[in-house]
């Protein structure tokens, strides 16, 4: 059975620092794209950063870039959001997906294997 345990969420002033963790269980990231989303209160689930299986490629939405980085440790078999210079606007739930087949480029924005259960992050102004 897959799981996918996001932790590291709080309440920070903006201009602060946060990293977020996706522990997964059941699936070795080795092997999956994965990505993680925000959903401010109102609206839709949005991509923010993905990292291919491969490990060689990242990607991000431009409100994020050079602000928020991506990584993975395939020891932990765990998931890394880091998050600097965070602004009111970045308050969401921050959920963690991994895509729905192994090997696959695909950024798991339609085809999911799987959401964590998300953490909530709210940025002061």
């Amino acid at each position: 059975q897959v799981q996918l345990v996001e932790s590291g969420g709080g309440l920070v002033q903006a201009g602060g620092s946060l990293r977020l963790s996706c522990a997964v269980s059941g699936r070795t990231i080795v092997t999956y794209t994965m990505a993680w989303f925000g959903q401010a209160l109102g609206n839709t689930r949005e991509f923010l950063a993905g990292v291919k299986w491969t490990g060689g490629r990242t990607d991000y939405e431009d409100s994020v870039k050079g602000r928020f980085t991506i990584s993975r440790d395939i020891v932990k078999n765990t998931v890394y959001l880091q998050m600097n210079k965070l602004k009111p606007e970045d308050t969401a739930v921050y959920y963690c997906a991994l895509s729905g087949r192994p090997y696959s480029s695909d950024y798991p924005t339609t085809d999911v294997g799987s959401w964590g259960q998300g953490t909530q992050v709210t940025i002061s102004s």
